[in-house]
């Protein structure tokens, strides 16, 4: 069978689509999401009104991480990466050419029966009318009155607390060998959702109040993996195509079967891709305490204690084989996976080796516990994490296990005094949501620019950018260098940044192809990202050229004063600056 992310690329391209490379799963200056959760997600410059090099109609295959579920993991179809396929419209056509397309892809391009799909549509509220619309556009396809459903609450989709947002119809799938109901029941867990269109056209403020976008835009989003096994017409996702050579893998591996066996056969199977990808971006991520480190070592440990559960030797190579095997699945699409296979591979087998060390010390450890107590309390907990190095999590998980609670508020209090790590689910960091242009973001948005070339001309010219983290207090920049930043090196760069600002050079933005780009000495962080023609910013006379599609000021003196505020390590061999924009 033709692969689904090829029939939907060629689908979409035959409607007048572009496609676009899918984005790194570290999203670029957005600092309120840790991985992009959604395939919109890189867009959001573009939903807004900024003009794409690529048009009006885009379509994609985008990797996304989301671990704000983890719990989930181990049921049949939840995952922490999955692959999002989406069509957008920026302003181009509207509900009508969207939910047309979406009835001939499902019906005629995957020839699912149009008796076996069930819409739902926006119901109304006090805010908006029912969506009559698409209820008519769908009954006129052939979808009978009984298979679409009104709801309110569910088919309103907005990226975050603000930002843009509207009204939107999802398709389901019945899944089952059981006879379809004549009444589509959302509630029922036989219908499986499948595809989602987002009318968006709305901006949600800090206040709560709607108000109407520049323009009017079609953003979709069809999940791979759960598309996949329906069309396959399995039950269960790591039973369709895209799984079983990976549990087929770990199956060989265990010597046993995954017929009672699944949950931690998915669990390994899920964490180990989702580590590949990460530990595979071109951002560089080692696994640590904070951050995107800190799921990533998260992902790896957890799925060492599950391979114990099933009796492998955790001293073999076991993690390595399934790396290599995710990589040989999944390199045809994402080529870094080839680029960066030994740098995946030391980084699991290192955080492997890490916790071996302490994780039959900490597993005995709970077992006295268990024989003497009812409960652990914070600094028990917070104990195993800082000997042992269980995430609080795991130490959930094997409390769980064996009949006690966890003081996990006690712990949470602890884990923050200790240090800054990662800014929790509790601190809503890995709940999603999308960060806004402000303009002070803009500003620091642009000084990175002119920081990468101050670091270029003060310290060597093989510096480049390694990642970036942006709020509306501060920048952080990581860049390679072997060495500690002196306070003189750290002074020169601070002046260079200054004198180009103080020079108020123009930002101008060019559009041209990718290759003509590189051509002329233009500078990416993940050339991969970027589509054939692409947005290339210069500052001044060559002062700086970069590709980015984030947004800038028009001149560096609307920029104010460049300070550095610290310098350390970030991991080995990259250093990291944060540094902050004063009023002149």
């Amino acid at each position: 069978m033709e692969n689904l992310k090829d029939k939907y690329i060629n689908f979409f391209v035959s409607k007048g689509h572009k496609q676009i490379p899918s984005a790194p799963v570290v999203p670029e200056n957005d600092p309120s999401v840790l991985f992009n959760t959604a395939g919109m997600q890189p867009l959001i410059p573009y939903l807004m009104g900024e003009h794409h090099p690529y048009g009006t109609r885009l379509c994609d295959y985008q990797k996304c991480v989301r671990t704000n579920d983890l719990e989930n993991i181990g049921d049949t179809y939840h995952h922490t990466f999955f692959e999002m396929l989406g069509n957008w419209s920026l302003g181009d056509y509207f509900k009508k050419e969207a939910i047309t397309w979406s009835f001939e892809f499902l019906t005629k391009e995957l020839n699912i029966p149009v008796s076996r799909l069930g819409v739902t549509v926006f119901g109304g509220n006090d805010t908006l009318d029912f969506d009559e619309e698409a209820y008519n556009l769908w009954k006129n396809l052939g979808i009978s009155e009984g298979h679409i459903a009104k709801t309110s609450e569910d088919n309103f989709w907005s990226a975050g607390e603000t930002g843009p947002c509207g009204t939107d119809t999802e398709m389901f799938y019945f899944r089952s060998d059981d006879e379809v109901p004549e009444v589509f029941d959302t509630e029922d867990n036989r219908w499986v959702e499948i595809w989602n269109d987002v009318f968006m056209q709305y901006e949600r403020h800090q206040d709560g109040s709607l108000s109407e976008l520049p323009q009017k835009n079609i953003d979709t989003g069809m999940g791979f993996e759960r598309a996949t096994a329906v069309l396959e017409g399995v039950n269960d996702n790591y039973r369709s195509s895209i799984w079983t050579p990976i549990i087929k893998l770990i199956e060989s591996i265990s010597n046993v079967p995954y017929e009672g066996n699944e949950v931690p056969m998915r669990i390994i199977a899920d964490h180990l891709r989702t580590s590949v990808f990460i530990s595979a971006d071109p951002a560089g991520i080692k696994p640590s305490n904070t951050d995107q480190g800190y799921i990533l070592r998260r992902l790896i440990r957890r799925s060492i204690r599950y391979a114990k559960k099933l009796n492998i030797d955790i001293n073999s190579d076991w993690e390595q084989a399934i790396a290599r095997k995710i990589i040989e699945e999944y390199k045809v699409y994402y080529k870094e996976l080839t680029d960066n296979e030994d740098v995946v591979l030391e980084v699991l087998h290192n955080e492997k080796i890490k916790f071996n060390r302490t994780l039959e010390k900490g597993l005995r450890m709970f077992e006295k516990m268990s024989k003497d107590s009812t409960s652990i309390d914070a600094d028990t907990a917070f104990h195993l994490y800082d000997t042992y190095g269980f995430p609080i999590e795991l130490t959930e998980e094997e409390a769980k296990e064996r009949g006690l609670s966890v003081d996990v508020e006690g712990f949470k209090a602890k884990f923050k005094a200790h240090q800054e790590l990662s800014r929790t689910a509790s601190v809503g960091k890995f709940k999603g949501g999308l960060a806004g242009d402000s303009a002070i973001e803009t500003r620091y948005h642009t000084v990175t620019h002119l920081l990468n070339a101050a670091l270029k001309k003060v310290i060597s010219p093989s510096i480049h950018q390694m990642g970036s983290n942006i709020t509306d207090e501060r920048m952080r920049f990581d860049f390679p260098c072997d060495h500690k930043l002196s306070d003189e090196e750290k002074e020169k760069v601070e002046n260079q940044v200054n004198e180009w600002i103080n020079e108020s050079l123009p930002v101008v933005k060019l559009e041209m192809n990718k290759s003509d780009a590189i051509a002329t000495g233009a500078e990416c962080m993940f050339i991969e990202k970027y589509p054939d023609v692409v947005s290339v910013y210069v500052i001044g006379d060559n002062v700086s050229r970069e590709l980015c599609g984030g947004p800038h000021v028009n001149n560096t003196s609307e920029l104010g004063h460049f300070k550095i505020v610290k310098e350390e390590s970030s991991s080995a061999g990259v250093r990291r600056i944060k540094a902050i924009l004063e009023d002149k």
